[in-house]
């Protein structure tokens, strides 16, 4: 008798690992050459795997829903002699009718033989709901903006409840009547029921929301879902800036033929804070954190027709005040005559939304996915303030504003959010009165 490590099989050129769905054979088991031993899951495919060898199931290395790396032993089979060579074809499995009226979802199985890759891993999330969603149905949701939660509602026809690829698409084509719902309450006796409620609308104009305003409902949904947001707060004091800014604001235009609103020079501490803490600068892609090398600052901004939109000033922290005042201008008023292009408003790694514009003092903002921060800047006010002078304490009136980051609680801690929005904060307040135009 000798012992054959059975490995995890190469999935295709770029696959690295695959989740384990379920295991067709236990422990103490026999099984032939061929037949099938376990289904995997990987970002491309759900595929059944045949034994390389015949034998006895001596053990079994991992379990249900463990990623796996390529090439990794992943069971121990007992035989009676040499291994022979694993064969080449590769077997399909015939899809069921009612996947074949999906267009996109031909093949939905495939059986691999045998084979090892050195390759490294590249891992991805499932649902924090213990329900297993493969790679390839989490990968479909990221396309369409789907949750867990709504994964969670898509009626399942896979093995023991699995959500299939022609489910999902199957859901999305019947226009995704669960998208709204609200979660599904919970089986445990224990748990909250959330109230099933019948409003009252009440009666009146009834306007249906344009492509643009069912856009932004879906970004912001989705963000809701995906990033817990937290909401850090500070306070500055303005007095230096809006000094400045008032003194140099005509010769500044004379000089460069820019108008100098406060959003450049926004923009510049907002960016040389990023640079400061470079992590706040990142998105995330399942189980990794991306941190971008360019500092892409976008602008929350009004439409004439109400929507929100981002226009971006990209790589801020490269560019002189002329240049961020040129650039800021010239997206404000592509969006007030409703010009803005495609390259105008993508690649942003950070956004800021100046809802002081508005008069609010402060606010509450929703990420802009996929960045993991976004920061409000609410009315710079007047109000008197105890200041440290060499006299003394003494009050004065000083021009002051609230800051408020909301950060992705998932790979953004207190720490990183709190102490990012204080840098900014204190460039604000540290605005140097003497600087030339």
């Amino acid at each position: 008798m000798s012992k054959f490590e059975f490995k995890m099989p190469k999935l295709g050129e770029s696959i690295t690992d695959a989740a384990i769905i379920t295991w067709f054979k236990n422990v103490g088991d026999s099984i032939e050459e061929d037949e099938m031993l376990l289904e995997v899951a990987t970002d491309k495919v759900d595929s059944e795997v045949p034994s390389t060898v015949s034998g006895v199931i001596e053990e079994i290395l991992y379990k249900a829903n463990d990623v796996i790396k390529i090439g990794e032993t992943i069971a121990i089979i007992k035989t009676d002699g040499e291994v022979s060579a694993s064969k080449k074809a590769t077997k399909k499995i015939e899809a069921k009718p009612e996947e074949k009226k999906v267009e996109k979802s031909k093949k939905m199985r495939t059986v691999i033989p045998s084979a090892v890759d050195e390759s490294q891993s590249k891992s991805f999330s499932v649902s924090n709901s213990n329900t297993f969603f493969s790679p390839l149905i989490i990968k479909i949701a990221k396309e369409h903006h789907i949750s867990f939660e709504e994964l969670a509602r898509i009626p399942a026809t896979g093995h023991e409840g699995r959500l299939r690829k022609s489910d999902v698409f199957q859901y999305i084509e019947e226009g995704r009547p669960y998208k709204f719902a609200q979660p599904v309450a919970q089986q445990d006796p224990t748990a909250y029921r959330i109230p099933q409620l019948n409003f009252d609308k009440g009666k009146g104009k009834v306007i249906e929301m344009d492509r643009m305003r069912q856009m932004i409902a879906d970004h912001m949904v989705y963000s809701k879902h995906t990033s817990p947001h937290v909401t850090a707060y500070v306070e500055a004091d303005l007095t230096n800036m809006v000094n400045w800014r008032n003194a140099n604001k005509v010769a500044f235009q004379e000089k460069h033929g820019e108008r100098l609103t406060f959003t450049p020079l926004f923009v510049e501490a907002v960016a040389k804070a990023v640079k400061d803490f470079p992590n706040i600068n990142a998105s995330v892609d399942g189980n990794n954190i991306i941190v971008k090398e360019d500092i892409n600052i976008g602008m929350a901004t009004a439409l004439p027709s109400g929507n929100l939109i981002v226009p971006v000033v990209r790589n801020a922290n490269a560019k002189d005040l002329k240049t961020l005042a040129a650039n800021v201008n010239e997206l404000a008023n592509k969006a007030r005559e409703n010009n803005l292009k495609a390259d105008d408003i993508q690649g942003s790694t950070f956004t800021i939304s100046n809802v002081g514009t508005f008069g609010s003092v402060m606010g509450t903002p929703i990420i802009n996915q996929p960045e993991v921060a976004i920061l409000a800047l609410g009315i710079i006010k007047k109000r008197p303030e105890v200041i440290s002078t060499e006299k003394g304490d003494e009050i004065a009136i000083r021009s002051m504003m609230y800051l408020s980051l909301s950060f992705d609680h998932r790979v953004v801690d207190g720490f990183l959010g709190g102490s990012f929005v204080r840098r900014v904060a204190d460039y604000f307040e540290q605005f140097d009165v003497n600087r030339d135009i």
